[in-house]
């Protein structure tokens, strides 16, 4: 598919919520346009874009998808999106290489929680936007209710550029509003006359000259009316609603009309960068001519293909046989092979001018979020801003010496999904991977198996639990055996006092006279600190002490570094359980977003969990409560918000300090760590 010119290009990502219609739609689009000879079907397992295995199985949409195809003169670069904010990083990326959102909204189902997500996402990013109704085909539609509940949800901007004639089987296609028909047919759903100047008012809001000339009641012609247009979406001052059935080919065309006609090209838009060698923001615009400039926003890992990356040209060509400078790697590679993405379906391309979207192999070194320019125009564009994971699992491979294994694949897996993190934890020793929630992970670690065939195991990860003290204490040990020959002895007098929380280990020698010799003062510290680690009352590290040699003796014979450490190791244990010690657990800072409606439910929630509430702020319609509660009471949040709220809750989290366990909780929490210590 060969691309004349940058201006003829059109970016759109299709967002919604999950089941509203995105993967049929672009089967009709696809289809109406001739890139595909055939109807897919996601209820089927035979869409197009629907093409792993495990979304054949689910029958929903996982990851973003490149679908372009041709109207009229135009090539649409399409990005098909996943519908649930489990899989958000791929909606994401998608919107960060597009001019324009096609935002789907179901006919029976409304507004949904999906949809004021991507809707807030896509007008963030200063996005053209068309909200696409689709299923008339359904029944029970009340078009009028529910193009109020757009306007009060999403905004006033929203006009209907259509109206549907009748619905379910019963739906014939639409009326355009720009250029109505002589004779409006009959069934229309909704005032055809009143739309339609409520359509043009707010186009020719954008020109003061023209909605002069309006107000005056003089005469405007279409194509004045249509350059407004084309500005007033391009300036997310006006949002075009239009009504499509996917199944019936309905509404489909108008739809790539506007698309083609009235959408932004990536000529038209620019782009806010830093020029690395001056140190200071640039501005690039979307020319062929100018320096090559392009952001990587997905990847893909086989282990028989190698890593697959896609990228958008902002400015500039590249050529298969040309070099660039990654500005995150700061090196400067050669052009890997070019690919026009279809699907599954890769064909060679030779070059990629601004404003494509194409794909690009033998790229081991290029991850998602870089930079790709010219060597001889060093710049570097923002990051994407993916949110953060919140849900993780500890995971061990079920067959042993498969560790190694374990860890690269899914290291390879992380690095095709922004949202999926994979660390180990120093403190309990286990490999964590962090997900957007239980599905995301139970996906990811489906593909482990089916891409690298490794299966593992799951359990919730420990909670890294450390002990203290809150009090002084002093002990003597004297460690003395004699077994015939050389034997053991060593005495120490140890202090124990607790520090300021976070200030983690002292040790201090405080011994006169050579009680004890230098040469063995080290080994009184490394046996306190090899207990510290081992943990006393409940099998967690020991922080926060500070620990005085004061006392001990020796023998000359007898006395070794073995015998100072096993003393030193008693001597600590019997000052701790004097100190009055405590247990201490994490504590994490709590954001939760929620409709107005759930407050007092999520507010009663974290109490019940111990948490304290610190604040609540407003964001758009949405309430966010922000709160202090201990990590072991979160651990299923994500699962437990969902179910409150209707899956309308989400929430993120990020540590604060550790502080003192209850008493009452103390006794469960020392019973698990004694097993802890059974089992290793």
């Amino acid at each position: 598919m060969a691309v004349a010119q940058t201006k003829d290009i059109r970016n759109v990502a299709v967002v919604g919520h999950g089941a509203s219609g995105k993967t049929s739609l672009l089967e009709a689009i696809l289809f109406r346009t001739g890139a595909s000879s055939r109807m897919g079907s996601v209820d089927e397992s035979t869409s197009i874009a629907d093409y792993e295995p495990e979304e054949r199985e689910r029958k929903f949409t996982i990851s973003a998808k490149l679908l372009p195809c041709q109207w009229q003169g135009r090539t649409i670069n399409a990005l098909d999106t996943p519908g649930y904010p489990d899989f958000i990083s791929h909606t994401i990326g998608a919107l960060n290489v597009v001019e324009t959102a096609l935002i789907t909204i179901s006919a029976t189902a409304g507004i949904q929680v999906n949809t004021r997500k991507v809707w807030s996402l896509s007008k963030d990013k200063g996005l053209a936007r068309i909200i696409v109704i689709t299923k008339l085909d359904g029944e029970n539609i009340e078009v009028n209710t529910l193009l109020k509940s757009i306007k009060e949800e999403l905004g006033p901007e929203c006009f209907p550029f259509d109206l549907p004639i009748e619905y379910g089987h019963n739906f014939k296609g639409v009326v355009n509003l720009l250029e109505p028909p002589k004779e409006i047919p009959k069934g229309v759903l909704g005032d055809p006359k009143t739309s339609r100047e409520a359509l043009i008012e707010a186009v020719v809001e954008v020109d003061d000259a023209l909605m002069q000339r309006y107000l005056e009641g003089k005469e405007i012609s279409i194509q004045e009316i249509q350059d407004c247009l084309t500005k007033a979406i391009a300036q997310g001052k006006l949002v075009p609603i239009l009504f499509v059935s996917s199944k019936k080919l309905l509404g489909i065309e108008e739809l790539l009309e506007v698309i083609g006609d009235f959408t932004p090209n990536p000529m038209g838009v620019t782009r806010k960068g830093v020029d690395l060698e001056k140190n200071e923001e640039m501005t690039i615009k979307g020319q062929e001519d100018a320096p090559f400039s392009a952001q990587v926003f997905k990847c893909i890992t086989d282990p028989f293909v190698g890593k697959l990356v896609f990228f958008r040209v902002f400015s500039g060509t590249l050529a298969g046989d040309l070099s660039f400078y990654n500005s995150h790697t700061k090196k400067v590679e050669k052009a890997g092979q070019l690919l026009k993405v279809f699907g599954k379906e890769q064909q060679p391309l030779p070059r990629a001018i601004a404003g494509d979207i194409v794909a690009m192999t033998k790229v081991e070194a290029i991850g998602i979020s870089d930079t790709l320019c010219s060597p001889r125009k060093h710049i570097k564009f923002e990051p994407i801003n993916f949110h953060n994971p919140m849900v993780s699992l500890a995971v061990e491979p079920k067959n042993l010496g498969a560790e190694q294994k374990l860890s690269g694949s899914l290291a390879k897996l992380a690095e095709e999904d922004p949202t999926f993190k994979v660390t180990r934890d120093s403190q309990t020793g286990e490999l964590i991977v962090t997900g957007i929630s239980n599905l995301h992970l139970d996906i990811m670690l489906n593909r482990l198996k089916r891409r690298f065939d490794v299966e593992v195991n799951t359990h919730e990860p420990k909670i890294p639990y450390k002990e203290t003290v809150t009090a002084e204490a002093d002990a003597q040990y004297k460690h003395k055996k004699q077994t015939g020959g050389r034997g053991q002895y060593g005495e120490v007098y140890i202090r124990l006092e607790p520090l300021e929380r976070g200030q983690g280990f002292e040790f201090e020698t405080a011994i006169v006279g050579g009680k004890i010799p230098g040469q063995y003062v080290p080994a009184v510290e490394k046996g306190v600190r090899e207990t510290m680690v081992k943990g006393v009352i409940a099998g967690y590290p020991v922080v926060d002490v500070k620990v005085v040699l004061y006392d001990g003796s020796y023998h000359t014979v007898d006395s070794s570094e073995a015998a100072f450490k096993l003393a030193a190791s008693k001597a600590f244990q019997k000052a701790f359980m004097e100190a009055k010690p405590v247990l201490l657990e994490p504590i994490v800072n709590i954001e939760i977003t929620i409709p107005p409606e759930f407050m007092g439910e999520i507010s009663g929630n974290l109490t019940s969990r111990r948490g304290r509430i610190i604040g609540v702020d407003t964001l758009g319609k949405m309430q966010v409560i922000k709160a202090s509660v201990p990590m072991a009471e979160i651990t299923r949040y994500e699962t437990e918000l969902k179910s409150m709220t209707g899956g309308q809750g989400s929430y993120s989290v990020e540590f604060s300090h550790y502080d003192i366990v209850p008493s009452f909780l103390i006794q469960n929490i020392v019973a698990q760590g004694k097993k802890k210590e059974e089992e290793e």
